[in-house]
């Protein structure tokens, strides 16, 4: 609904700017000048509902993500019971589609009518004809303007309507929630609470039934749900016990379980688990009672609500009628003005027409004067750019002779200067052919000196392949100095001890 009462307020909004901007001539500023405090104040209006509208978007779009994220979720446990509401909001959303696309077509149609009055504005012509056909132009604007206006504020009210009957009810039922709220929050903290100790707050025994804090208190008091014991413990006692339907046959088998309990144990807990089940039982009897008794007092509040909701409605319809009665006379008001206006603007347009064609006649005058100027300013201007150009022509001419001479001149010293580097070039090479020519004599004699060393120390030996076998000269000089020696043979080597228990083997 919020969405709806955006979009509304929007369209709104553009047809009131364009129905401004249909009157935005050239020759409009008396007009602003006429109604200055009517403008600045729905300027005022325009921009307060702008940054209301911005805020609305905002909430619109925070409570879009909460509903998808909580309402709408594949893993929600009421998602086959939000399918429904769902469904409805996707047909809301096309229908809120289709009436924007309405919308934004009358918009167009209205736009493109203020665009053709603002261009048969821009050439005007002083003929009856062409004033006829553009005031009816502009009535033809108008009338689709205020018609486009009318059905929105029709479309508006019914959502105030809307708006207003949804407040209510969601007023009552956040009353009926206040109602429900101490007693339902005190059952669902009791019933949320652990299987261990539960506390029961005295506040609470005030408002809880007696049944409920005397099941509270009696788990209190025998250690929780399970009577003291632990899960394990107390999950195959149940599986015993309703074995054997709570018959005594049930013990010697829960002592196969349960090692750490004795028989004592078993039948005292047996004891309790009865004790624990008859008030279970009386709990929920009492809690039976009590939503019944807090569905009567629904009731007699809803008849309450409804009986104040009819006398609500009921005064909102006179107000809603006291207001269309003034609304009626602010459009009549300013229907009365707007009918001024354009007959004001009838005598000014016919004035100004007239004051126009004065200053056409001058202005072709000024004109006329211009052009002649300008053809003689042509003259003249044509005869200094033939001066001009046979000026260059001239120094065209003596530039190139210039040039002409400048390059004969250096053509004669390139070749002066090319005679000169190749005489250098020539000397240079019979230099280098001489130093050549020194080298290799040099060279020449330097290898006959060679020659003649070669000779005297080349040494000529025979080949006697016996000497290889044959002492050298160094061993017979050596042996010469040291003589012959006595050799005498060995009886006895040394050498390591050998370890007892080697011995023998």
């Amino acid at each position: 609904m919020l969405l709806i009462m955006n979009n509304k307020k929007e369209c709104l909004l553009l047809c009131s700017v364009q129905s401004d901007c249909c009157f935005s001539t050239p020759d409009s500023g008396q007009h602003f000048q006429f109604q200055n405090w009517t403008i600045k104040a729905d300027q005022a209006k325009k921009a307060e509902f702008i940054r209301t509208a911005e805020k609305l978007k905002n909430q619109l779009v925070n409570i879009e993500k909460d509903k998808n994220g909580n309402l709408y979720s594949k893993k929600s446990d009421f998602r086959v019971e939000y399918s429904t509401l769902e469904e409805l909001e996707h047909k809301m959303t096309n229908n809120r589609k289709a009436e924007k696309a309405k919308i934004q077509q009358q918009l167009a149609k209205i736009h493109n009518n203020v665009k053709r009055l603002q261009r048969q504005l821009k050439d005007v012509k002083p003929t009856p004809e062409f004033v006829e056909k553009l005031r009816e132009m502009m009535e033809e604007a108008e009338n689709a303007i205020n018609g486009f206006k009318e059905e929105q504020r029709l479309i508006y009210e019914e959502l105030m309507k809307e708006e207003k009957t949804a407040t209510n009810e969601l007023s009552a039922l956040q009353k009926k929630i206040d109602t429900w709220a101490l007693g339902s929050s005190a059952i669902e903290r009791v019933f949320r609470l652990p299987s261990g100790k539960v506390p029961v707050d005295k506040t609470l025994q005030n408002h809880l039934p007696e049944e409920v804090v005397e099941f509270e208190r009696f788990l209190q008091q025998t250690g929780g749900r399970q009577g003291g014991w632990d899960d394990y413990d107390h999950q195959h006692f149940l599986k015993v016990w309703t074995k054997h339907k709570g018959k005594p046959s049930y013990i010697k088998e829960a002592l196969e379980y349960l090692s750490g309990r004795t028989r004592e144990d078993i039948q005292q807990h047996e004891t309790w688990y009865q004790e624990f089940l008859i008030l279970e039982e009386r709990k929920k009897e009492s809690i039976e009672k009590w939503k019944m008794k807090k569905q009567q007092e629904k009731q007699e509040i809803l008849k309450q609500k409804q009986k104040s909701e009819k006398m609500f409605k009921t005064e909102n319809l006179q107000q809603e009628a006291a207001q269309k009665q003034k609304a009626e006379k602010e459009r009549k008001k300013q229907q009365a003005a707007v009918e001024a206006w354009k007959r004001h603007k009838e005598i000014e347009f016919a004035m100004k027409q007239a004051s126009r064609l004065k200053e056409e006649e001058e202005r072709e005058k000024k004109q006329q004067k211009e052009r002649q100027r300008q053809f003689q300013l042509k003259l003249l201007l044509e005869k200094y750019t033939r001066q001009k150009e046979e000026q260059e022509a001239l120094q065209r001419l003596e530039k190139e002779k210039r040039e002409e001479a400048e390059r004969e001149e250096r053509k004669r010293i390139a070749a002066e200067e090319i005679s000169k580097f190749q005489e250098r070039d020539l000397h240079k090479l019979e230099v280098k052919i001489l130093e050549k020519q020194a080298k290799e004599e040099e060279k020449i004699e330097k290898e006959k000196r060679l020659a003649k060393l070669r000779e005297k120390v080349e040494v000529h030996v025979t080949r006697d392949p016996s000497r290889l076998y044959k002492p050298t000269k160094g061993w017979d000089e050596r042996t010469k100095e040291i003589g012959p020696t006595d050799v005498q043979p060995l009886l006895h080597i040394p050498h390591r001890a050998i370890p007892t228990w080697r011995q023998g083997l």
